[in-house]
């Protein structure tokens, strides 16, 4: 199945606003994610994919929210202390096992189960301990207490019957513990995107071994990787290819097989050793697109055609710190939707700039901050070191980006501004 037209991207010479851009992934891209049923345990970070309905009420049963004594609260006095008799004990997962009678207390534990009556409704009304005197067998209750006070009712978390998550969601821990809650114990996901990926250039050199002449050590590869496994892909790493246009479309034409997804980074400018554009191009499909960003100004994406099969393609810049923004700002939506997440866009925050910055207008700019506690209260983002699109330290050392957008030409030191946290897109 083709998930982008040859022409969504058409190529004007213009750098495109990355609004632009993503509206243009949510318009085009389809889920290609199969769906497959795997057990609540296995479950979290996965894609729901289809809506959860509860077939229960959750609490199944009215029980109490206090250790205390359960009455009727048409027995208390409201103007006198009331004094009953204290003729049952009811502990959570051990119910009183008879009607309850009017005109007595039973003494009730959090989560145990309030009564029926012989002949209508049972207890509505919980005393704290801490409220009462208890003495031998008769408990003492001071006037003033509200009805139905501390009583959980059947179905106040969950009425049987509601949509409990949507199609869609990216499972985290508390939606697994909330479809525990229903008793469920499998759960519809979409399958692991699968993703090809390596990294392109002559000047790369693999870790774990030595570097030679005018090489570097291939961090891009790694980044990426660990990027997609949080996303809950299945990776192969295709390591690293040289910059040699048949190498690369063979590397390519293999790797769709198999994959959902290529993803490499470098070689995707206009250079005379960038041959990503011209490869992906004879292969399927590829319009270069120039986002209107920095870091990150190069950017392909495309697909490559697997036996009819239209596989997407997104080439990253080669440089790292670029490489991250423009993974988190357009890859990791793009992925998203190819595994059938509903929710792409991150949640940016409102904090206040620690510095001052000017900015080139018509472009969205990223800066890598750190954030502290200010001094009037709310936090404040610093920058966290020098800011060129091959420096990574600053991007480890940060806690995320502040995002300016493409109107703005200069920010003033406590000014208003976005802040995207990493762990927002991890």
């Amino acid at each position: 199945m083709t998930q982008l037209s040859d022409d969504c991207f058409a190529n004007d010479g213009r750098l495109m606003p990355l609004a632009e851009a993503l509206a243009i992934l949510d318009d085009r891209l389809v889920t290609v994610a199969p769906v497959e049923t795997v057990a609540l345990g296995a479950a979290c970070g996965r894609i729901l994919a289809k809506a959860v309905v509860a077939s229960d009420d959750v609490p199944p049963h009215d029980n109490s929210a206090v250790d205390g004594f359960a009455v009727y609260f048409d027995d208390l006095s409201p103007d006198h202390p009331t004094e009953l008799p204290v003729t049952g004990r009811i502990a959570a997962g051990h119910p009183l096992g008879r009607p309850a009678r009017r005109g007595e207390a039973l003494r009730v534990f959090t989560g145990g189960v309030m009564p029926h009556g012989a002949s209508g409704p049972g207890p509505d009304t919980v005393l704290m301990q801490e409220d009462c005197a208890l003495e031998g067998e008769v408990v003492r209750i001071p006037p003033g207490v509200a009805r139905g006070a501390n009583r959980r009712s059947a179905g106040e978390d969950i009425a049987q019957g509601t949509v409990v998550l949507d199609a869609g969601r990216r499972l985290r821990p508390e939606d697994v513990g909330l479809l525990a809650s229903l008793g469920q114990s499998e759960v519809a996901v979409h399958a692991a995107l699968r993703v090809a990926l390596f990294s392109t250039g002559d000047e790369l050199g693999d870790i774990g071994r030595r570097l030679g002449p005018g090489t570097i050590f291939d961090s891009n590869r790694y980044t990426l990787a660990a990027l997609l496994a949080g996303l809950g892909c299945r990776v192969t790493d295709l390591g690293i290819v040289g910059d040699d246009r048949d190498t690369l479309e063979r590397a390519l034409h293999d790797a769709a097989g198999g994959h959902d997804l290529l993803i490499t980074s470098g070689g995707v400018s206009v250079g005379e050793e960038d041959h990503v554009r011209p490869v992906v191009k004879a292969l399927g499909g590829l319009t270069l697109w120039r986002l209107a960003i920095k870091p990150g100004r190069p950017v392909a994406l495309g697909h490559v055609d697997d036996n009819g099969r239209a596989v997407s393609f997104v080439g990253l810049p080669g440089n790292p710190a670029a490489v991250i923004v423009t993974f988190l700002r357009f890859a990791r939506p793009l992925i998203l939707k190819l595994s059938g997440a509903a929710a792409t866009a991150p949640t940016l925050f409102s904090v206040r700039a620690g510095f001052s910055h000017d900015k080139k207008p018509g472009r969205r700019e990223f800066v890598r901050c750190r954030l502290i506690a200010g001094e009037a209260g709310g936090m404040v983002a610093v920058k966290a070191g020098r800011q060129g699109a091959g420096i990574l330290s600053t991007v480890s050392a940060a806690d995320g980006l502040v995002e300016l957008p493409e109107e703005m030409t200069y920010v003033e030191n406590g000014a208003a501004v976005d802040f995207l946290p990493f762990n927002e897109v991890r």
